[in-house]
């Protein structure tokens, strides 16, 4: 069977009780990206970074992964052919819900990550600017995650796994950030069958040759199951 190369977003764990940056409340509400969420605000006030990381650290270590997590891990499970996962999410909630070929295109908000010398460990709950670097022991620590104007990871091994999909599947996604946003695109030219599964309609649902709309932990379960039944 065909490989299938999965592209999950906030959406999918918005119902495990994560919010998106674009929620109207919650930590990204509370917050101007251009503070938390890019190299320069780290520069200006580390303290300030590491505190929201901090409780998006917490939060996220609270949630549970839901059905559609689940849906998916069993989709890897029991597909007789390869399957893919792509996601721009930073919680660990695949993984717990049992996927193993998770590639993190933002990174993880339980990795580290020395801003000196680029060595990368597991993180604490909490961390601060004082917290040292396991290896070189400076005071460069950092969450392990993708800020804007970084580049994302794993881009040539998901541009090969998009080469190579018979069925591409974007969950949860706005369809906004890229280079995420072109991955639809680039599937198509690969030949690949391409759907939708969100919430809502999106700037790139005119991309995908079905749509189907509704919540990820309802859409997601039975898009699996009509996979699996062939």
């Amino acid at each position: 069977m065909g490989k299938i190369v999965l592209l999950t977003g906030a959406g999918i764990s918005a119902e495990s009780g994560l919010g998106t940056f674009r929620d109207k409340d919650g930590l990204w509400a509370r917050h101007a990206i251009e503070d938390v969420a890019t190299p320069e605000g780290y520069a200006r006030n580390p303290g300030l970074v590491h505190d929201f990381y901090n409780a998006r650290r917490v939060q996220a270590a609270e949630a549970s992964p839901n059905a559609a997590h689940l849906a998916l891990a069993e989709l890897e499970a029991s597909w007789p052919g390869e399957v893919v996962l792509v996601t721009q999410n930073v919680d660990d909630l695949h993984q717990r819900a049992g996927s193993r070929r998770v590639l993190q295109m933002h990174g993880a908000l339980r990795g580290a990550l020395c801003h000196d010398c680029g060595h990368r460990w597991a993180a604490p709950l909490q961390m601060t600017p004082d917290t040292a670097c396991p290896a070189c022991d400076r005071r460069a620590a950092r969450p392990d995650v993708v800020w804007f104007g970084e580049y994302p990871y794993h881009l040539d091994e998901i541009a090969a796994h998009l080469a190579e999909a018979e069925l591409f599947a974007a969950i949860g996604t706005s369809g906004q950030v890229h280079p995420a946003a072109t991955y639809v695109e680039e599937a198509r030219m690969a030949g690949a069958e391409t759907v939708e599964l969100s919430l809502e309609a999106t700037a790139v649902s005119h991309l995908f040759d079905r749509c189907l709309p509704g919540p990820a932990t309802e859409t997601v379960p039975a898009w699996v199951a009509s996979l699996l039944k062939g």
